[in-house]
């Protein structure tokens, strides 16, 4: 799953990004990880992994909009978002805890 951040309005005058969830399969093109010493009890986690997906015209036109993907059973933040027509090449980065769909 992609999730998209779309701007509406959930009230007179109030405007929110609302998530919108769309299935895709890719390819995973590059698999690592990295974890960055914290603070906290825990150190954080990035995948730093690179997923290539063929895009429609929903993707291609919302690509800007993108906040998460689901791989691996958890939501990671979309960090970059690399046009490489028909493709695009979504750069995962840390845990997503944001709003869902």
């Amino acid at each position: 799953k992609i999730g998209y951040g779309v701007t509406e309005e959930t009230a007179p005058g109030v405007w929110a990004d609302v998530i919108v969830e769309k299935h895709y399969m890719g390819d995973v093109i590059r698999n690592a990880r990295q974890l960055t010493p914290t603070e906290h009890l825990n150190d954080d986690i990035s995948v730093n992994n690179s997923i290539s997906i063929i895009a429609d015209a929903y993707l291609s036109e919302n690509f800007f909009a993108i906040r998460y993907v689901e791989w691996m059973g958890a939501l990671w933040v979309v960090e970059n978002v690399d046009v490489q027509s028909p493709r695009l090449v979504l750069r995962l980065g840390g845990v997503y805890n944001g709003p869902k769909g």
